[in-house]
């Protein structure tokens, strides 16, 4: 449920976090092509570009009849989809090419087009306004059936190196092919530990269950590869030297994903389609100390979960546990142990004997999340966790407890943990 004290604001994004920006890192932000040089000096995948193109001379000596099919030109310096035009295929004259809503446009339409964005015409930033083609990212089969001719993209907010939200944004015919939710593209929230929708909603902002004109449910879309989309996120993130940032990435059936674009002060609507606030989560993250983007992706998985994600395939409601429970934890290497786990409401984090992680593998230094100070401990180290709890697999992360080495009970869950569940009375 999205509160109210935990949403960000426009105001409380620019001063509370977008000023952690540095101007140097900004600038990457402001020119599509400055990213697209970062990004390949990096070795960060990104689309390829076939050309950046400065003056009227540069348009016209451009080969664009080598141009067959699949590219797409935009301003260096747009925002919001503005003057971006993708192509599907060119005509068998070879001076004719069909866009990614079934138009037709002349060699002299195209050539248009990229004066139009020389003069400004398309550009929020900078004086500098020249055009980039690139290649057009084809649509990957898993949304083949979601969008509407043309590219999803993912965006993934990334703070302080960790993804704490995502979202999946779909064109509609009501964006003409465009993933961009101010022309009307649809977003869908992302449960950060799996990868997969949960909630979504229209480019106004209204809730949404199923694609319009459609019974194809919105919730349940799984992301391809999703690990590694956050792992490039935070690598993108972490090579333009952004503190805070929204990372767009298109996923290329072949090449896997791709950054398209970075932002220093993403939009706000992805709240919305996660039903959840920024700023709660920010404020989680902050002060953490994030050794590289791995440890920054563990931290946001096991932090973001969402219990919704376990029940995407049927509306179950509830589930009863007992107070005392069997479950299965996952090691490092998937081996799974079945053991007894007390569902305890009066603590908010979950917990692992410290003796049963040793057991399992994941007490080794490169899997602590942060530390913790528990109230009969000093500090303990916390560490992402795989349970399954009924038939519902839950990621988290958990306190490891000296203490429970001594109890019957090397699993507590807590409350954090245990949504969609009612806890039993005791025996």
């Amino acid at each position: 449920m999205l509160k109210a004290r935990d949403i960000l604001g426009m105001n409380a994004r620019q001063q509370g976090y977008g000023v952690m920006n540095t101007a140097a890192a900004k600038s990457f932000c402001s020119s599509k092509y400055a990213t697209k040089v970062l990004l390949e000096n990096k070795g960060i995948p990104t689309a390829r570009v076939h050309g950046v193109l400065a003056t009227n001379e540069d348009i016209n000596d451009f080969d664009w009849q080598g141009l067959e099919a699949n590219f797409v030109i935009k301003p260096t310096n747009g925002n919001a989809g503005k003057g971006v035009a993708i192509f599907r295929k060119q005509h068998t004259d070879r001076v004719h090419w069909t866009d990614g809503v079934g138009h037709t446009w002349s060699f002299d339409d195209i050539k248009l087009h990229c004066y139009d964005i020389l003069e400004g015409q398309y550009s929020t930033y900078g004086a500098n306004h020249n055009v980039i083609v690139e290649e057009r990212v084809p649509i990957h089969p898993s949304f083949s059936k979601y969008a509407y001719k043309g590219t999803p993209d993912v965006r993934v907010i990334v703070f302080n190196q960790v993804p704490v939200m995502a979202m999946l944004r779909l064109p509609t015919k009501q964006s003409e092919g465009r993933a961009n939710l101010h022309q009307g593209a649809i977003a869908a929230g992302i449960d950060m530990a799996t990868g997969i929708t949960t909630f979504a909603i229209t480019g106004s902002g209204q809730s949404i269950q199923f694609l319009p004109d459609s019974k194809k449910k919105l919730n349940g879309i799984k992301i391809p590869d999703w690990k590694k989309v956050l792992t490039i996120a935070v690598d993108a993130a972490n090579a333009a030297g952004l503190v805070f940032s929204g990372i767009d990435l298109f996923m290329h059936e072949d090449k896997g994903p791709l950054v398209v674009e970075l932002n220093a002060n993403p939009g706000l609507s992805i709240q919305l389609a996660n039903r959840a606030g920024l700023r709660r989560r920010l404020e989680r993250v902050q002060d953490l100390n994030v050794l590289n983007s791995e440890h920054g992706v563990k931290i946001g998985q096991a932090l973001f979960a969402e219990s919704f994600a376990d029940k995407i395939k049927a509306e179950e409601g509830l589930v009863i546990v007992n107070p005392k429970e069997t479950v299965l934890v996952y090691g490092r290497d998937k081996e799974r142990h079945e053991v007894e786990a007390l569902m305890n409401t009066g603590r908010f984090r979950s917990a692992i004997a410290k003796s049963l992680a040793e057991e399992l593998g994941l007490i080794e230094i490169d899997d602590f999340l942060w530390f913790q100070t528990e109230s009969d401990e000093t500090k303990a180290p916390v560490v992402g966790v795989t349970v399954k709890v009924k038939n519902r697999r839950i990621t988290t992360a958990m306190v490891v407890s000296k203490t429970l080495n001594k109890s019957t009970n090397k699993v507590e869950i807590g409350r954090n943990d245990l949504a969609g569940f009612l806890v039993g009375e005791t025996e």
